[in-house]
């Protein structure tokens, strides 16, 4: 598969040149500073192309974009959407031109993903993203006071919660404010507490159901775009992958990716097969899901997670957790033999190894919670060695 990595773009604390070092050759990125529901000009997306390919020597090109985000009012189904869903279209007519064809995007209200640790600390010294079910029930039941709020989450979390949160100081409950409020997409929108509470009362009438229409109006609004483009979307999984904070999720599990798949049935909407998010849900089995949809998978995130019956997960190890990475592996190999001998122009799967901990001269460097340097490369030469193994097999 091409080997990819998630660049943060010129702002990045890690270089290009850093990048090349890796293996890698494809770069995962976006125009993070154009807020949801701009249009991407084709003159910002090829001065973007441009910075990768500036140095011929590393032989880099801009392979996924990673993310072209859905505007919230789209989420809503509220008012006038004719002139975002005309914006999404003429940013994939621009990014189909410039030679960029596979677009990432998610369908996940309000929070892009969440964590109450973004540096939880590992034997030896490492750190790794974590997701505490007492302290998430801690920050829902107490600190944001959902009406409702203990419905949605265990007993045991909830007596986890309250005892967090009786030995918390202010700093503590900043802190988790803070880490949940980084799962907020781009950089344009982070809240307070009476500032979520409104943000989630717009979402108050917004249930499955609802969402997963309006995600369908989405896609029969911007599907027939990107296939004259060329471009192929593909839809990211809930991070996790269950409703929070009273929010709906709709890309949780085989059957929800099955419904969105046959809303609109076309090769260009297609999925991003994210091991980590659909890992961290009980009863996901990810090479299944992966042979059930293989067809209409453009890109892969491979990372792994360790689950506990309360909810609570933690990043592992890229081949450590409960998710069969192996597996996984092995079945986007056969299908991209199946696409290579059936002729398929564009037979590659980009992956990225998502994720990983930081590790030894990580700690310190200014890098995206999850994405540090070598915790990456553990990740990537792992999953390279799994297919070259799998290769000689």
């Amino acid at each position: 598969m091409e080997e990819t990595w998630r660049w943060w773009g010129p702002a990045d604390g890690i270089r290009l040149s850093d990048v090349r070092q890796t293996g890698a050759r494809g770069i995962v990125t976006a125009l993070h500073d154009i807020p949801a529901g701009q249009v991407w000009s084709r003159d910002a997306i090829l001065e973007r192309r441009a910075i990768i390919e500036a140095d011929a020597s590393l032989g880099l090109r801009w392979a996924v974009v990673e993310s072209l985000p859905v505007h919230e009012a789209i989420k809503l189904g509220d008012g006038d959407l004719e002139p975002y869903f005309e914006a999404y279209r003429q940013s994939l007519r621009n990014l189909g031109a410039s030679g960029v064809d596979i677009v990432c995007y998610n369908f996940m209200p309000v929070l892009d993903w969440a964590r109450t640790d973004l540096r939880f600390p590992l034997p030896g010294g490492g750190t790794a993203l974590k997701f505490d079910a007492g302290k998430f029930a801690a920050f829902d039941c107490l600190m944001l006071g959902r009406p409702g709020a203990e419905a949605d989450h265990t007993a045991e979390a909830i007596e986890a919660g309250r005892k967090w949160f009786a030995g918390a100081s202010e700093a503590d409950k900043d802190g988790l404010l803070a880490t949940i409020m980084a799962g907020l997409p781009g950089a344009f929108d982070r809240y307070d507490i009476p500032g979520l509470r409104g943000m989630l009362d717009r979402f108050r009438n917004v249930d499955a159901a609802r969402l997963l229409d309006n995600l369908s109006a989405f896609l029969r609004a911007v599907v027939p775009a990107a296939e004259e483009a060329g471009v192929r979307l593909a839809i990211h999984p809930d991070d996790p992958p269950r409703p929070l904070l009273g929010l709906p999720r709709v890309v949780s599990n085989a059957g929800n990716i099955a419904r969105i798949l046959e809303a609109v049935d076309s090769p260009a909407n297609g999925l991003t097969l994210c091991t980590g998010s659909l890992g961290s849900g009980f009863g996901n089995d990810l090479p299944e899901i992966a042979a059930r949809f293989a067809p209409r998978i453009h890109f892969a995130h491979l990372r792994n997670v360790v689950k506990w019956a309360d909810g609570s997960f933690m990043e592992s190890e890229h081949l450590g957790g409960d998710v069969d990475m192996v597996g996984v592996v092995r079945v986007l190999l056969d299908e991209q033999a199946r696409r290579r001998e059936a002729g398929d122009a564009r037979w590659r799967i980009p992956f990225r190894p998502d994720h990983g901990h930081e590790l030894i001269y990580d700690h310190g460097r200014p890098t995206h919670p999850g994405y540090p340097v070598i915790g990456r490369l553990k990740g990537l030469a792992e999953i390279r060695g799994v297919m070259a193994a799998l290769a000689a097999a």
